[in-house]
């Protein structure tokens, strides 16, 4: 999949090939044989041509990490604790870029909303109509 997902293009088994053998030894069957299994299990689509396939991502390679992400959270029985666990393990960057995903995803209207809503008080606190 990562020389797939790398050229973003439908590629064929000798491609993929040449490209592998550039690092080490292997058969043509080899790689025709899991791009076949890739396509049996849905992770590519395959187009002929002359008695080829050319092979294409179904989808991008954040989409998939995405959905494995998805699939592991929900299939915790404490989602919260499992998202607190992983978000322990980020580095300062992955949480930064976190950060800017839920930007992007809020979109811009989010942080006005944010800006604008009254604070809440601290439920432990008392206050009366001046705020003290």
């Amino acid at each position: 999949m990562t020389r797939v997902w790398k050229w973003n293009r439908p590629v064929t088994v000798r491609e993929v090939l040449e490209d592998l053998q550039q690092e080490r030894s292997i058969a043509y069957t080899t790689v025709m044989t899991v791009l076949d299994n890739l396509h049996q299990k849905g992770w590519v689509r395959r187009e002929a041509e002359g008695r080829a396939y050319r092979y294409e991502a179904v989808s991008t390679r954040a989409a998939y990490a995405a959905a494995l992400m998805n699939d592991a959270w929900s299939q915790s029985d404490n989602p919260a604790a499992a998202l607190v666990a992983f978000f322990g393990m980020m580095s300062d960057a992955q949480r930064q870029a976190l950060r800017d995903a839920v930007r992007i995803v809020q979109g811009p209207d989010s942080e006005r909303e944010d800006r604008e809503a009254p604070q809440q008080q601290n439920p432990g606190s008392v206050t009366d109509a001046g705020g003290r």
